[in-house]
């Protein structure tokens, strides 16, 4: 496949493993342990990003994301080290934004230095909440104290970006918590925050044994005005879904997927898309389990499962990720990204329209309504093929 040069791309990279797995977590994440064998991983995915330079062919990354798992699990050295084979096997964008996800449990006081002097340039802190009972029943390996303590070492350690995830709709949360939670975040003062609700995704302990006392579909919804609404009045402006920033501090990586860029990806279970120049899009995913990318990573190649989509997913595909954003998208977002013809979707976008879920704008862009990103789930059902 000749590839679209023209496309914006990223590089992701998997890290997989966690002190303990979160009971709502569906992420490919596994229990490290004792025996986890992290100098075979990462020796395993310097191969891997090799691999994927050549794959990329010479275009410059925009972004890099470091996720997990719990990528602070490994040390300022070891990230450090994965940096510095991408800078030498890829081109990189001068201003290249790189991101990496950090548990407050597993940081260790002043350590937060050793990541920015890495290379990383953007933090993103798993919060979650900074009241103890939530944090408790979200089994969390930290409390209100490791969270403050984290974010003032990031503060000092001089990132250009930080972020902080936060979760609302938690079992035995009401209003009062849940703007309790944005109070302190905000004071804080980071540059970006990801407020996303709390789902019972297939395949965890949350899903299979739900919390007894979960706020029901009202109150969630309520929950969710007034801590939009107070993040607005802080200056964090909603830019996708779950998504607040400070003006001109959204997260590259992220829009880069949300606007159906292209990313190459290494370790264990990432993913990986690619377009080509007639439009044709290619996927990719490594092997799931980390002994099972080890062992292939060291007898080579890595099984990427490759698989290519259709002209009906691609359009699917398109709407799930653009749909999530405020801005929207036009007529040229679509087929310049998808090689598809507008027409493809203008049925789906009348439909939407009468629901009121989306809305036109200029002379050929759409993009959600206040409806809409309420019930995005039903927006995109629309365009299912």
């Amino acid at each position: 496949m000749s590839e679209n040069t023209e496309l914006p791309l990223s590089l992701y990279v998997h890290l997989p493993w966690c002190v303990s797995k979160c009971p709502y977590c569906d992420f490919n994440s596994h229990t490290a342990g004792d025996g986890a064998a992290r100098k075979r991983y990462l020796k395993a995915v310097e191969a891997d990003l090799r691999s994927e330079a050549l794959r990329a062919g010479g275009r410059p990354l925009l972004s890099v994301f470091f996720g997990g798992g719990t990528p602070s699990f490994f040390t300022g050295s070891e990230i450090g080290r994965l940096i510095d084979v991408i800078a030498a096997e890829f081109s990189l964008q001068p201003d290249i934004e790189i991101t990496m996800e950090a548990n407050p449990g597993t940081v260790e006081h002043g350590n937060l230095h050793d990541y920015s002097n890495a290379g990383v340039s953007r933090l993103s802190l798993g919060a979650q909440s900074f009241n103890a009972e939530s944090l408790r029943k979200l089994g969390r390996i930290h409390g209100p104290d490791e969270v403050f303590c984290a974010y003032e070492d990031a503060a000092r350690a001089g990132f250009d970006s930080i972020n902080l995830d936060l979760m609302f709709a938690l079992p035995g949360q009401d209003l009062e918590m849940a703007i309790r939670d944005i109070e302190q975040a905000t004071a804080l003062g980071p540059e970006h925050i990801s407020y996303y609700q709390l789902t019972l995704e297939p395949n965890t302990v949350f899903h299979s044994k739900p919390p007894a006392d979960l706020p029901d579909e009202e109150e969630s919804f309520v929950i969710q005005q007034g801590c939009q609404a107070l993040l607005a009045e802080n200056d964090y402006e909603q830019y996708e879904i779950s998504a607040f920033a400070r003006p001109g501090l959204r997260c590259r990586h992220n829009l880069n997927y949300w606007r159906f860029g292209d990313y190459v990806a290494a370790g264990a279970g990432a993913h990986g898309k690619l377009t080509g120049n007639g439009g044709e899009i290619r996927r990719y995913e490594k092997p799931r389990h980390p002994l099972s990318y080890i062992e292939q990573a060291e007898s080579g190649p890595i099984d990427n499962r490759e698989q290519e989509i259709s002209g009906a997913d691609i359009a699917f595909e398109f709407m799930l990720n653009a749909l999530r954003l405020a801005e929207g998208f036009t007529a040229s977002d679509y087929t310049g990204r998808t090689g598809l013809s507008v027409d493809t979707i203008t049925g789906g976008l009348e439909a939407a329209e009468d629901k009121g879920l989306v809305e036109s704008f200029g002379e050929a862009g759409w993009r959600p309504t206040a409806l809409g990103l309420r019930f995005q789930n039903d927006l995109t059902a629309i365009f299912l093929p």
